[in-house]
């Protein structure tokens, strides 16, 4: 089942409310910061075109993600905010507060203020507005979706910019996960100041390293 108006319909969207869809990508990787998008969809003025493309970020390929992002940008019906959480906060806080507190900042990055928030996932960051989880809310609710998408594409081209000036790790590939590549870096080269030292791999990577 495609995403959906369910969900910002049910929270007030068609009587005047402000609702926006929340997500984060990049919880899992080894390394770089945790990106969150905030996505307010006009119901009533965003074009059908746009809609029907919408999906889960991870439903979608590389290409396509990046045109749906510069659509939405592009659009006066959709309104984006992006915020994110540092490597550095994520080794202090943890992964799952460090993914709230990107939210967070993404939502308070609104040029507007929200009625009501529709979160992916099982937990709400704190928010000046009232805030419903929603699990696998990326494929039920199109806001969260649009919010899934901006995250994602916003975060890979850090990874990317970040590949260029770390060679060797293939993060331009991998966006920082685990992958072999990114083990054979590791083992190579070492941790960079942008891995997560809070993470096994990479504390395992210093404790070898430290001999």
């Amino acid at each position: 089942m495609a995403p959906n108006f369910d969900l910002e319909i049910a929270a007030g969207g068609k009587s005047g409310r402000c609702v926006v869809g929340i997500d984060e990508a990049g919880r899992g990787p080894w390394a770089g910061p945790v990106v969150a998008a905030a996505v307010h969809i006009d119901i009533d003025r965003a074009p059908e075109s746009l809609l029907a493309q919408l999906d889960d970020s991870k439903r979608l390929s590389a290409a396509l993600r990046r045109r749906l992002f510069q659509e939405m940008t592009a659009s006066s019906a959709v309104i984006t905010a992006l915020g994110q959480a540092s490597v550095a906060e994520i080794d202090r806080l943890n992964i799952l507060q460090a993914s709230l507190l990107a939210m967070a900042r993404a939502a308070a990055a609104l040029p507007l203020q929200p009625d009501r928030a529709l979160v992916d996932g099982r937990q709400v960051p704190a928010l000046a507005c009232p805030a419903e989880a929603a699990v696998k809310g990326d494929g039920r609710s199109l806001s969260i979706a649009a919010a899934s998408i901006c995250a994602k594409v916003t975060r890979d081209g850090l990874m990317a910019a970040l590949a260029e000036r770390h060679p060797g790790y293939g993060w331009a590939r991998n966006q920082g996960y685990g992958t072999r590549e990114h083990r054979d870096g590791l083992a190579r080269l070492g941790v960079t100041p942008h891995h997560r030292r809070s993470f096994a791999p990479i504390r395992a990577a210093l404790e070898s390293a430290r001999g």
